[in-house]
């Protein structure tokens, strides 16, 4: 069988198995058929059907989640782990409270965490998990409750070890203080089984900033590769979250200025800078949103959702050299794509999952932008989740230049494997292709090193 018909026999069989994942299939066909050239030199990946066992979790939990709101009412929702795959270490990946979540959510997240956590070159698995609750509205108590009803069950499951979830979208500091402090009096153990955790109790320092730190140390590494830098670049950010933030941070460090960011309710354009106080303030203190920003800076633009051009979504109409998304899936499609490319962008650094579709990729990499994937590009919240760990695991501290300082390694060193991957399969700079074979190939050789598991 041609490696072609392979591939299509895995995805029909995917299909036909677990109906109605959309974002599932799109997070398994995007990696699959970048691995042709690897599946055509080494015979072994068929011979030991690699393919077919990858994309089938090695277990799926889903479990009732009953609390009390304020009134005095019982509330249910559903939650999730997908525990992925463990032949490079314990399961780790992000827990995510949001009403989208479903399991084909989860498992897209958790395959895509599979091949992330193998590029970071730490002993970790893919792994991810969540609950369609909405914390939005809820007040502290009822989040609380909520948290302590989800670890009750969750914590069956998890272990140092074994499983170590850390927050997602939904899922912050708040979150993760709740689901460990009742983990604690579940087991009666202080154990680094959360990362993301407080720096009173276990927590390290850069955790926060990490992915959003990552993404523009990666973006920085692919445009050193063009003898370019950051230096005097205009970066249009989606996202008001912690990847967004420190994403637009991390530019200014670099020399870069982010002109937008955005919310599930509009997008804010600062010709002269997007104002990190001002952002934090409403984000991070207020929880509130983004219009308030202009009530505070009068000369940046608000846009409503609903002004947006149809089918568009308006933080990728404004002239920009380099563009993150780092919002949600899905949410740069082909006329963001070509709005992008109109207006001079010249490279996409996804910090987001997945945020990208398949026909704007393919759009991009026709026209030769310059390209960071997910899996490469926004892999340094878990490798620093990883790093929390290690600390964890040793009783130990490490200042938030160490810690910073690692994560900066760390992203050098996916950029030049992707890289130098790229270049050995004959396809050089192509760095989603790299990615994905790089991060593929020590998950497979380790799961026919252990047998048929």
């Amino acid at each position: 069988m041609s490696v072609h018909k392979y591939i299509d026999k895995v995805m029909k069989s995917t299909m036909q198995s677990t109906p109605g994942q959309t974002e599932f299939y799109q997070a398994v066909e995007e990696v699959l058929v970048t691995l042709e050239p690897i599946l055509k030199a080494e015979p072994k990946y068929d011979q030991q059907n690699i393919l077919e066992r990858i994309v089938i979790p090695e277990r799926q939990i889903i479990f009732r989640v009953t609390w009390m709101d304020d009134a005095g009412k019982i509330q249910t929702n559903i939650g999730y782990r997908v525990q992925f795959n463990s032949a490079i270490g314990p399961y780790k990946g992000g827990l995510r409270f949001h009403p989208s979540v479903n399991l084909g959510i989860v498992k897209f997240l958790g395959f895509e965490q599979i091949f992330k956590n193998s590029l970071t070159g730490l002993p970790i698995g893919g792994g991810k998990g969540g609950s369609n609750f909405d914390p939005k509205g809820k007040s502290d108590g009822e989040i609380m409750r909520f948290c302590q009803s989800f670890m009750l069950e969750l914590s069956k499951y998890i272990g140092e070890t074994r499983d170590v979830p850390a927050g997602d979208i939904g899922v912050g500091g708040r979150e993760i203080g709740y689901m460990f402090g009742e983990y604690k009096r579940l087991t009666g153990n202080f154990e680094g089984i959360l990362t993301g955790k407080g720096l009173n109790w276990g927590g390290s320092l850069a955790r926060t900033e990490a992915t959003g730190f990552g993404s523009v140390y990666f973006a920085e590494n692919i445009l050193n590769k063009q003898k370019d830098s950051l230096e005097g670049k205009i970066a249009a950010v989606s996202g008001s979250g912690n990847v967004a933030i420190y994403t637009i941070q991390k530019l200014y460090d670099m020399g870069a200025k982010a002109v937008t960011c955005s919310d599930s309710r509009g997008m804010i354009y600062d010709k002269n800078g997007i104002d990190l106080d001002t952002l934090k303030l409403i984000k991070e203190t207020r929880r509130d949103s983004l219009e308030e920003y202009v009530l505070i800076r009068k000369n940046a633009t608000y846009l409503p959702v609903h002004s947006y051009p149809e089918g568009t979504n308006a933080v990728w109409g404004v002239p920009c050299d380099v563009a993150f998304p780092s919002a949600t899936q899905n949410e740069l499609n082909l006329a963001d794509m070509k709005n992008l490319h109109k207006n001079g962008c010249k490279l996409v650094c996804e910090g987001a999952n997945m945020p990208t579709t398949p026909d704007a990729i393919e759009y991009m990499l026709a026209n030769k932008m310059m390209f960071g994937p997910a899996k490469a590009a926004n892999a340094g919240g878990v490798a620093t989740s990883q790093l929390e760990m290690s600390q964890n695991a040793s009783m130990s501290k490490w200042s938030f230049a160490d810690v910073d300082s690692k994560l900066r390694t760390i992203m050098k060193s996916i950029f030049d494997l992707s890289y130098d991957t790229s270049k050995e399969f004959g396809d050089e700079g192509n760095i989603m292709m790299g990615a994905n074979i790089a991060g593929f190939r020590k998950v497979a050789d380790s799961m026919i090193d252990q047998g048929a598991v």
